[in-house]
């Protein structure tokens, strides 16, 4: 396959989950959390999808398209095992979804990084609250739910936290 090719597949499968979650926290509140900024099209979609949702975008730089620049009450810059502790002081345990889109191509890097972020992204997820990854995650509490239609197993992950009842 191509570069291109599974260029697209990823773009596709992203969308796919990401309009998965929105539709899924339709009655849940609290924010988004948007953890990689980069270009800002994640972030876009977000925004046209839920529009009424506080959206909070994370990235060591800011450096989208002109178009796609968060609010600076909303945007996290830093690193995000710094960040998403400040974001948890600030907006406790509230994030009804959390995009992560994080890592790079070295695979061992993106393991150890997911090892960190897991647990700094359950400390800011509401009951109930959806995580859409682009790598596994492994959370206690956390279910792993099954991909959307048409999205190939292991191209994104879907989890769903415990719903705070015992």
């Amino acid at each position: 396959m191509s570069r291109l090719d599974s260029f697209i597949r990823r773009m596709t499968a992203q969308r796919t989950c990401l309009d998965w979650a929105a539709e899924t926290i339709r009655g849940l509140p609290g924010p988004v959390l948007e953890l990689g900024l980069g270009n800002g099209r994640t972030y876009d979609h977000l925004r046209e999808r839920m529009p009424d949702r506080d959206i909070y975008v994370f990235d060591r730089r800011l450096k989208p398209h002109p178009d796609c620049v968060p609010p600076q009450d909303r945007f996290f810059l830093g690193e995000v095992t710094e960040t998403l502790p400040a974001a948890r002081a600030r907006l406790g345990a509230t994030a009804a979804l959390v995009h992560t889109d994080l890592g790079t191509g070295d695979a061992a890097a993106n393991a150890e990084l997911a090892r960190i972020v897991g647990p700094l992204i359950a400390a800011v997820l509401r009951p109930s609250g959806i995580v859409v990854a682009n790598h596994e995650l492994a959370v206690a509490g956390w279910s792993l739910l099954p991909e959307p239609a048409g999205v190939k197993p292991g191209r994104y992950y879907l989890y769903r936290s415990a719903d705070g009842t015992a």
